[in-house]
């Protein structure tokens, strides 16, 4: 520890939040020779929103979430209290904001200034894990397979189809396959669907081995951590930044606030509004599927998420607007059980209604777009606010992060990630 300007520094940069975006910030900031403190108000082994996920890395997903369409996509989910989509109605002046700015995002123009970047970030995300799986004894799973998207009706399949030449037009490889070429594509695992489109530069891994993996090598390269330990305000001056809590404070000279959706409730403090909403999605896990798939899939109709992790099968789903309850909402779930059945046989009667569900709250932007970048106050770093795309994102956010820190260039241009675009 040294003193700096009358505060006692306990390390170079304090990360607020051990989701992946967190530990990612971390890993880059330790390997640029930064010493490095993680606080965060769970455990280790905390059900927090990078371990439940669907443990994808997506280049092929590059629109955002505010896209043309989902307005009314929402609205027509909203009465069927098992569709993959609800909002938790609340009389809260947030969400009302929020929703105004999510529709008004919903533009052909927004998509179209956003696509490339997205294509982009989880491209290059896609190269880091390849390292960070080198890097890291064990591995997480990482398996380089592709993903496909499964359709059930021709009105999907032809929407799915029209979507692949766009990514192909962008540079993301997509194939696409009949009913019969996807049985071929996958042949341990029997489908019941119109066709689908495969999209060979997306992958899968196991994000509880992943975080495992992270935290360990953290805690080897002398990473100091604060479990169960809740950040009351986060405080700067012109030699650092204090970041105080419920029983000690912290200095450093710089803060990175990686804390999911309760990230805007630090920023509000230090003259930043980040609107925000808590995405909740719903996982189980099969431990001993009666068909285990070699490739993850998601269910198009049903917005469900399969994955194989070693020899258990992830099945994931449902978007909640849901402020920060982390219920779970049993019809929803029925709805996603009901739709593996839908379009894998082989699970019909299979799937066990007491099998333990884990709920998670994605940070949800209004535009889609995650929030990546340095307050004005040059000591407070940002990186939440990627909705459905937290762990496929993890580790370029980490890149990124550590190169704000360091002042160093960022590979892209990142202006539109701006944790002020709103005011």
């Amino acid at each position: 520890m040294t003193l700096a300007g009358g505060l006692l520094v306990n390390s170079d940069v304090i990360v607020v939040g051990a989701g992946i975006v967190g530990l990612s910030s971390a890993y880059f900031l330790v390997r640029a020779g930064l010493s490095v403190t993680v606080i965060d108000d769970g455990q280790p082994a905390s059900e927090r929103c990078s371990s439940g996920n669907a443990g994808m890395i997506v280049p092929s997903h590059f629109v955002p979430l505010a896209a043309p369409g989902m307005v009314e996509y929402g609205i027509r989910m909203l009465p069927d209290k098992q569709s993959p989509f609800g909002v938790k109605v609340r009389a809260d002046h947030r969400l009302v904001d929020w929703g105004i700015k999510f529709m008004r995002s919903c533009t052909t123009e927004h998509v179209d200034r956003c696509v490339h970047l997205l294509r982009d970030l989880n491209l290059r995300s896609r190269e880091l894990y390849v390292a960070l799986d080198d890097d890291i004894d064990g591995g997480f799973d990482l398996t380089l397979r592709g993903l496909t998207m499964l359709c059930k009706t021709e009105a999907a399949l032809h929407h799915e189809y029209a979507f692949a030449d766009r990514a192909v037009a962008l540079g993301v490889p997509a194939t696409k396959l009949d009913k019969a070429q996807v049985q071929a594509l996958d042949p341990a695992l029997d489908v019941d669907v119109a066709g689908g489109v495969y999209f060979p530069k997306d992958a899968h891994l196991s994000p509880d081995k992943l975080l495992h993996k992270l935290h360990s090598y953290l805690l080897s390269k002398g990473v100091t951590f604060h479990w169960s330990t809740r950040v009351e305000a986060i405080k700067t001056s012109t030699s650092g930044v204090s970041v105080h809590t419920e029983s000690s404070q912290l200095s450093a000279s710089k803060v990175v606030i990686a804390g999911g959706t309760w990230s805007p409730h630090l920023t509000e403090a230090l003259g930043v509004r980040m609107p925000m909403q808590g995405g909740k999605g719903y996982s189980f896990v099969i431990d001993n599927p009666v068909q285990l798939p070699e490739i993850c899939s998601i269910l198009v109709e049903a917005r469900v998420a399969v994955t194989p992790m070693g020899g258990r099968l992830r099945i994931g789903g449902t978007m909640e607007i849901a402020g920060d309850d982390l219920t779970v909402n049993q019809n929803r779930v029925n709805g996603i059980r009901k739709s593996v059945q839908q379009f894998f046989p082989a699970y019909h009667d299979k799937l066990d209604a007491l099998v333990p569900v884990w709920s998670g709250l994605r940070p949800c932007s209004p535009d889609g777009l995650p929030y990546i970048g340095e307050l004005d106050t040059k000591n407070v770093v940002v990186a939440t606010g990627h909705s459905m795309m937290g762990l496929s994102l993890g580790p370029v956010t980490g890149e990124l992060v550590m190169n704000i820190v360091t002042g160093t260039p960022t590979r892209f241009d990142i202006h539109q990630l701006k944790p002020n675009r709103w005011g």
